[in-house]
């Protein structure tokens, strides 16, 4: 029995705006998704982060401030079509500053930052499902923090 993977997504906010790109090369491929990608063994959630923001984005953790240490959603995404099972975990973090960088042009067409009411009501059919398991959860990274 193949058993799901861990993915883990990094929702980098900055005023009302959350950090996307288009997914190449993979599943999900041109879809909009948050910078992350599998939680690797003996790793905890916030090293993850870590290593996931700098391997793609060129950030390190001078660059933003993580909301909290544990995944603030989850979704279930089973993802039929590429046969593939996955829990992610969303972790949220503020963006302070920094030059943000495609590091992983194979992976992703580039980095934009995007209002998330745009996210959630004008683009659900351009999102990777874990975004849209999210936005159909009703959550918003924005509520209760301090902008």
């Amino acid at each position: 029995m193949k058993r799901p993977g861990v993915g883990l997504a990094v929702i980098l906010m900055k005023n009302h705006e959350v950090l996307v790109g288009k997914r190449k090369g993979s599943h999900g491929a041109g879809k909009l998704s948050f910078p992350g990608g599998h939680l690797e063994s003996n790793e905890t959630f916030y090293d993850c982060v870590v290593r996931e923001l700098y391997e793609e984005t060129g950030l390190d953790y001078q660059n933003y401030n993580m909301v909290s240490e544990h995944p603030c959603a989850l979704t279930n995404d089973i993802l039929n079509k590429d046969n593939k099972h996955y829990v992610t975990l969303f972790m949220g973090a503020k963006y302070r500053y920094g030059d943000i960088e495609n590091k992983e042009p194979k992976k992703c067409e580039g980095w934009e930052w995007m209002d998330w009411d745009e996210l959630v009501y004008e683009t659900k059919g351009k999102v990777f499902l874990p975004i849209k398991n999210l936005i159909k959860q009703g959550y918003d990274p924005f509520n209760g923090l301090n902008k």
